[in-house]
Order: structure tokens, then sequence, then C-alpha cells
């Protein structure tokens, strides 16, 4: 076995610029994995507006150099002494969770992810814009054979976040669902309402042209700009924007008593002026409720695995070269997006 790998390395926070190459593919020491660890020969990984959010230091990683990415999947190539789940050769997937303490009250009901021990892969320990990398054996997941490696990346974190504000909305059969912004995770969603809630309407409110028609292609009962009114009120309402304008906008859409879910670890700073028009009778009153969507746990990204090949969920994606990854951040920075991104970094 070869003793080096590429990988793509981030070296220094900020905002990133257009065409900004700001990671740098460099050969590093392929890791070892210890006791109860894998090593992943990395196959592809997903691309997510997260990993922009570690670069332009809203969820910075703590150290320096990173290999960032969180959407992995690959095949284990080498086992520590004491994996007990996953052999040689297995295919397996790497989502945001990388672990928890195991121990706390949020653990031990299952709310992994708020554990206050909660690492992220990509962020607190390399990830996947690399040909390999080491996580322990609990933050690996079997991936289903239906699923290729390009398929099943982006259902790691943008399908099983979706998943968990999915079961956070409280949406039920015939109930309206609003999804605001259509980007990796949205247009899973609505794969998923679709299957789940057949007799339920979906309406995506999105500003470009391209997105609002991909919705409309994927069956949206109705899309339109962000801002713009709906044909009716919606019982919940899904937002997966970076931006804080459109959570204003969407609590005016939601009816007595609906509730809007927010998916997004971090809210950009540069529209923050527009929580200044939050008007408490237009957004909030009459029982509205927002509630956040905090990383994601191991029995989300378990369960939805299953769901998604019991469907089936296919992710509409777009492929880069590992070395092409600050092309694919630089298209996502500037919203030319059409389903999700992935980079194709091994060969089975």
């Amino acid at each position: 076995m070869k003793y080096k790998m590429k990988a793509m390395i981030l070296r220094k926070l900020g905002e990133l610029k257009a065409d900004e190459n700001r990671l740098e593919l460099i050969d590093v020491p392929i890791p070892k994995p210890l006791n109860s660890e894998l090593l992943v020969k990395v196959m592809a990984c997903g691309v997510c507006h997260t990993e922009l959010d570690e670069i332009e230091g809203r969820t910075p990683p703590p150290k320096l150099p990173i290999i960032i990415g969180h959407q992995v999947t690959g095949r284990v190539e080498k086992t520590g002494g004491r994996t007990k789940k996953f052999k040689t050769g297995d295919r397996v997937g790497v989502g945001w969770i990388y672990s928890s303490c195991g121990k706390c009250s949020f653990c031990s009901k299952g709310n992994d992810n708020l554990c206050p021990e909660f690492k992220a892969t990509g962020r607190d320990f390399n990830g996947g814009y690399a040909q390999y990398m080491v996580v322990p054996e609990s933050a690996a997941f079997a991936i289903p054979d239906i699923f290729s490696y390009s398929e099943a990346a982006p259902l790691l974190c943008a399908g099983a976040i979706g998943y968990r504000s999915l079961k956070l909305s409280g949406l039920k059969n015939g109930q309206s669902l609003g999804l605001t912004g259509f980007g990796a995770s949205a247009h899973l969603v609505l794969k998923m309402a679709k299957h789940l809630f057949p007799q339920s309407s979906i309406f995506v409110f999105a500003r470009s042209d391209k997105e609002r028609k991909f919705a409309k292609d994927l069956g949206a009962y109705w899309s339109g700009d962000i801002g713009e009114e709906p044909l009716q009120q919606l019982e919940s309402i899904i937002d997966t924007t970076p931006a804080w304008g459109p959570v204003v906008e969407s609590l005016k859409c939601l009816k007595p008593g609906g509730r809007l879910v927010i998916n997004a670890i971090r809210k950009e700073e540069t529209d923050k002026e527009s929580l200044l028009r939050l008007d408490y009778p237009l957004h909030l009153w009459m029982e509205k409720e927002i509630k956040s969507v905090a990383n994601v746990s191991r029995a989300d990204i378990s369960e939805f695995l299953q769901l998604a090949a019991l469907i089936p969920v296919k992710a509409d994606f777009q492929e880069f070269l590992l070395e092409d990854a600050n092309k694919a951040l630089g298209e996502l920075k500037a919203g030319k997006i059409r389903g999700a991104k992935v980079l194709r970094i091994g060969d089975d």
C-alpha cells in the first residue's frame, strides 16, 4: 500500500472571493486507524454549504490546516484492532457527526446531535476531500447496494438533515409544505415528502428561475420567488437558505399554529438587517413556531439511508474531480446549483 495521498487542504479562513482557489492540493501521509477506527478509501464526497461556513469562519475549525468534507462514501481499506461492525472491503458512508460523548442525557436518548461534546467530520477532524480518511467505526454507516458512491454521498448530510427537518416539521399527510431555497437538501426533501405524504401539496420558494423550474420538474405543486405570495398559507415550511430574509418571508406564509423549521448550521451576516422587518402581528402572532435543526444524529443517517433505498430517493448531482473542489465551492457560493455537487475521488 502506498504511504501518501492527495488531499485538498484548507489553511486560512475568510470570505471566499470569486474564482479564488482557497483549498490547496498537496500530498500528505495516509492516516492509520487505531483501535475502533476505520481507514476508508474515499470514492466520493459531497460538497455542502456548511463547507463555506467553515471556510468563511461562521463555524470555524478549531485548528488549521484541516481537510474539510463530511458527505463521504468509500470502501473500508483497513480496520483497527477493536472494530466489530465493518470489515475490509465494506461500502460505508460518513456524515457530519464524527463523535459524541455517549454518556450525557442527550446521547442516552438518541439525540447525540445535541451532545455538548459533539465533534464534526471535516471541521473538528479531517474529512473527505482526500483519497483516504480515518473515522471511528461508530461514525460509519453501511451504504445500500442500490446507490453508487456518488449517488449516496449527498444522502449523508443533505439527505439526512433534510429527513430530520421533515420530522421536526410535524407535517401530516394532506397538509401543505413549503421549501425555501432549492439546493441539495431541499430537492431531496421534496422527493421524500412526495413519497411519505402523497396527499400533501409542496410549495417551493427560490430566487433562481432554474431552481423553480427544477422544483416543478420534480413535482412541486407551486414554485415562486422568495417573498412571492403562494396560493395559500402553509402548515409547515422548511428553510434551507443561508440568509435571514427568507426566514422573515416564510413566517408570513404560515397558517396560524404553523411551524417554520430552519435547516442551517449558521446564517450569513450580509442581510441581517432583514430581521428588522420582523413584525410581531404579521410574522409571529397566532401561535406560529420557529424550530432550528442542530447537526444530525446517527439515527437520522441510519434511518434515512434505509428509507432512501426503499423509496428510492436518489440525488440529482454534478460530479467534479478532487482537484476541482475550488470550482465546485465557487459555484456553490455563486448560487449555481442544480441538486447536489459531488467530488468523484476514487475508482472502484
